[in-house]
């Protein structure tokens, strides 16, 4: 058992999933694009400026800047981006529960798309999913849940998952975080052109924001990427994305304690469910055909 990974993955997730309720504290009083702008800005230098203090090089492979610059678009300017308009409207343990179904949609998207073959324990995890989300889903539009911010959702899991599917190639070659610092400052220059096309400078200064901007720029912001390629480099993209199957679950829990949002009852069926699923599609990958070798 390699009890590192097992705690660098929890450790992940758990940096992970509390992004979204920083963010929503960050959004109730700062520009969203802006304020997700600058926090890439300031990641991205300081991954970079440790980076060379370790020795790495901007010499990233061929691959390595193809990845990055996919990283950077998709997941931090489209994915993070939208979410942080999002949740200006919406719950921040909403936004965790979308943005938890990637595994899913990684596992439909190869299933359907890539003909990559999935075990009949992948596909009930498939359905699985499904049936989660429409629990969710249909409690939350009975509630009244903003349609616009949903929606902002779903466009960004789905940009979610085009980048995770660049992650084997950023993590392998080395010089990761000097990988994470590239593709955190591609994020923030995409970022900055809405910003400054779409908002206006309207900030209520508080500590709390301050903490929160702080919070999420050094935690979610740099570590948990930093956290992501180590673990993917050690033991792999499918098995590192088991842990995805946490996220729902310390997403709602982060949301619920810090920001004391409720969870009813078919909420919490619905996180059991999805996690069931996103558990059942990354173990199916993981089973080896017979005659292949491990």
């Amino acid at each position: 058992m390699d009890i590192r990974a097992i705690v660098m993955g929890v450790a992940f997730v758990a940096m992970w999933s509390s992004a979204f309720t920083s963010a929503r504290i960050i959004v109730a009083d700062a520009p969203p694009l802006m304020a997700l702008s600058l926090r890439f800005l300031i990641s991205g230098f300081l991954g970079i400026f440790i980076a060379r203090m370790l020795g790495q090089t901007w010499r990233l492979t061929p691959r390595q800047w193809r990845a990055t610059l996919i990283f950077g678009v998709c997941q931090n300017a489209l994915y993070l981006g939208l979410n942080f308009v999002a949740m200006q409207t919406i719950e921040a343990s909403l936004a965790a529960i979308i943005a938890s179904t990637m595994p899913l949609l990684v596992g439909l998207a190869g299933w359907l798309l890539f003909r990559e073959r999935l075990a009949p324990l992948g596909i009930a995890g498939l359905i699985a999913g499904v049936v989660g989300v429409a629990i969710i889903m249909g409690t939350r539009l009975q509630g009244g849940v903003d349609i616009y911010g949903l929606t902002l959702c779903l466009i960004g899991v789905v940009a979610l998952t085009f980048a995770t599917m660049a992650v084997r190639e950023a993590a392998s070659g080395g010089n990761i975080l000097m990988v994470v610092g590239l593709q955190l400052l591609v994020g923030s220059a995409v970022l900055s052109v809405f910003a400054v096309s779409l908002e206006t400078y309207e900030v209520t200064w508080s500590w709390k924001l301050i903490a929160a901007f702080a919070y999420t720029t050094l935690v979610p912001g740099l570590a948990a990427m930093l956290v992501w390629f180590s673990l993917v480099g050690r033991i792999g993209a499918v098995r590192a994305a088991t842990y995805h199957f946490l996220n729902p679950f310390f997403g709602v829990a982060v949301a619920s304690l810090v920001l004391g949002e409720s969870m009813g009852l078919y909420d919490l069926i619905g996180v059991g469910v999805i996690m069931a699923g996103i558990l059942a599609v990354q173990m199916s990958k993981q089973i080896v055909p017979r005659g292949q070798r491990l």
